[in-house]
């Protein structure tokens, strides 16, 4: 019961609290999911061009 009080007492602390790391992974994730997308896009771009030439 304790632990659950304590518990609740520290998520209450701070709910609005930034965590960076979460967010620097987040960020990263996001800059590499851009990169590879716009990798897929620029690769099928190519082969089209290819393809019609």
């Amino acid at each position: 019961m304790a632990q659950k009080a304590e518990a609740a007492a520290r998520a209450g602390a701070s709910p609005r609290k930034i965590d960076l790391f979460g967010l620097s992974l987040l960020a990263a994730i996001v800059l590499a999911m851009t990169v590879w997308i716009g990798g897929l896009v620029w690769a099928a771009m190519a082969f089209l061009t290819w393809l019609v030439s």
